[in-house]
């Protein structure tokens, strides 16, 4: 599966603008007065500013190559703090999903994280930068029956649960290496955050198994 387009809210363009652009230094494709479309690997990632209807934090992954954590760790250092543990750095083991992480945030508060999955071939030679941040690979969906949900997708549009993933009724996930649908419980604390997960509107284009879908995701 692999998630095409992600498109957002914002309360303040501006600041967005600037931290993907400037900061993650990734590729502006549209931008006026009250929205930005930015280009992330084979992944577009929208915002579009609606400062009346604040939405809650998001959660988002980014695919890097899977020899380059380290490296990324590094490029980062002089643009953004990421979530530490005892002054350290973050890394996060999967050990299930065969794959090593770390968190950030963007300006909004918005939960990030690169993600290096070591069953993908996409190993490099080349030093990180940001045209190693190859796509979109995760996005959080809150929900107050994430089992029940996962299967509404999975009956409704073909989806297919995550195969490495121990899936509950707090914690369900769809898609594959290359794009993941992450179903979390309303109020479960984002990991590694103490930040409560909570509902928000999102639009979602994908393809599984060469189907173009596109969810609508409601509060």
């Amino acid at each position: 599966m692999t998630l095409n387009e992600i498109e957002l809210k914002t309360i303040d363009i501006k600041p967005i603008k600037d931290f993907y652009a400037n900061v993650l230094e990734l590729p502006t494709m549209q931008s006026d007065n009250k929205s930005i479309r930015i280009k992330i690997g084979t992944s577009y990632l929208k915002f579009i500013e609606d400062s009346k209807n604040p939405s809650p934090d998001y959660h988002l992954a980014f695919n890097i190559p899977e020899n380059k954590l380290q490296e990324a760790i590094e490029w980062s250092a002089d643009k953004f703090e990421f979530v530490k543990k005892e002054n350290e750095v973050l890394i996060t083991n999967f050990e299930n999903w065969n794959a090593n992480s770390v968190y950030f945030y963007d300006v909004d508060g918005n939960i990030l994280e690169f993600i290096a999955r070591h069953d993908l071939d996409n190993a490099t030679t080349e030093q990180f930068n940001s045209n190693q941040i190859l796509n979109i690979s995760e996005f959080g969906i809150v929900k107050d029956r994430p089992d029940i949900y996962g299967k509404y997708l999975i009956d409704t549009y073909g989806l297919h649960l995550f195969e490495k993933n121990h899936n509950s009724e707090t914690f369900t996930a769809l898609g594959d290496d290359n794009g993941l649908l992450i179903i979390v419980k309303t109020n479960r604390n984002w990991y590694p955050t103490e930040t409560p997960s909570k509902a928000s509107t999102a639009t979602i284009k994908l393809t599984n198994s060469g189907t173009e879908t596109i969810l609508k995701i409601t509060a």
